[in-house]
């Protein structure tokens, strides 16, 4: 069988000078299958979006980059037409971070206008693209922008939410814990992507489901509160950026890999129909398009099965505060 060609796909960063989305640029410039990428971010960002860029087209790759700078207040459709057109991959870190002591909610009200702007933008430029979602509350703003796009005719399933950052942790403690080797570890995440709605399958692991059942809800625990416990690390001067970079390179990949006709499976909360609710994370295999499988649940042993209920409960709100919020908007 031959190997296939590398692919040649344009790939944006949107809040690509930001604190995950440098690194995250990196990875992505650095991904044989990319043959372009774009960096764009605010006039307020922490270098220019051209310094970035500039900085990133000295790497041995074949990828060509090139920065693309917006004023604050200023609208994204307005200035992104070059930047997105041809674009297969978008992926957004953009947004405000969470700082302690500030809510789910306070971050919703600030990020989804944020969000909604590059949807925008992507809806009239690429909307055959595939956005990988990055702002959080991803449990709130992927159900938002999804709807928006369903009300302007795209596909819904073009929204993305990236949890691999879950998947990624949860596959490093239960290696931690094993002794073994995190690559041959493959802990399935589902549910959402925030606190109590985190659930990790560790019986759906064979490294996974060797560890003590009494050690497992301090483990689940553990990959719950993991950007909590970045957040306080850094004393407040940042959250998870390094890993979350890691985590959506990882997703970025196996979205473009899928794109050149390798499929890959990977977890990722998205419009769902496996459980009761509109959306959800679980394992989806991409392929030519971007999602073309959702895949179910699989067994889930006791103490899994008991938290599915929990995190459905938690996860049941932040995706009605989504649907409400697009109930009132719409794209241009």
């Amino acid at each position: 069988k031959e190997p296939k060609p590398a692919g040649n796909f344009k790939v944006c960063v949107c809040g690509g000078a930001g604190g995950i989305g440098q690194p995250l640029s990196l990875l992505m410039g650095m991904d044989p299958n990319v043959s372009e990428l774009c960096i764009f971010d605010l006039n307020v960002a922490m270098v220019p979006p051209a310094g970035v860029a500039t900085d990133l087209s000295h790497l041995e790759r074949k990828c060509a980059v090139k920065g693309y700078v917006m004023e604050v207040g200023k609208n994204p459709i307005d200035y992104l037409e070059e930047c997105l057109t041809g674009c297969h991959l978008v992926l957004v870190p953009a947004g405000v971070p969470r700082k302690p002591g500030m809510t789910r909610d306070d971050l919703f009200k600030t990020n989804a206008g944020i969000a909604k702007g590059i949807v925008e933008a992507c809806a009239k430029f690429c909307p055959e693209a595939v956005l990988g979602m990055i702002v959080n509350p991803v449990n709130s703003v992927v159900p938002a922008m999804a709807e928006l796009y369903k009300k302007k005719g795209l596909d819904p399933m073009k929204i993305v939410g990236i949890t691999t950052l879950d998947v990624v942790r949860a596959n490093k403690f239960v290696g931690e814990i094993a002794g073994k080797n995190p690559n041959y570890i493959n802990i399935p995440v589902v549910g959402g992507h925030a606190g109590t709605t985190i659930l990790p399958l560790f019986s759906q692991d064979k490294i996974g489901k060797t560890i003590e059942a009494e050690k497992i809800p301090d483990l689940d625990k553990h990959v719950q509160n993991a950007g909590t416990d970045v957040v306080e690390a850094k004393g407040g001067k940042g959250s998870a950026t390094l890993s979350m970079a890691y985590a959506g390179a990882r997703f970025g990949k196996s979205v473009l890999a899928g794109l050149s006709g390798r499929k890959r499976v990977e977890c990722a909360y998205c419009k769902s129909e496996i459980t009761d609710l509109p959306y959800f994370a679980q394992k989806v295999v991409f392929g030519e398009g971007g999602i073309v499988k959702v895949l179910p649940l699989g067994e889930l042993n006791e103490h899994e099965t008991k938290r599915l209920e929990e995190a459905k409960a938690q996860l049941k709100g932040e995706i009605e505060s989504g649907l409400k919020y697009a109930e009132s908007e719409s794209l241009a």
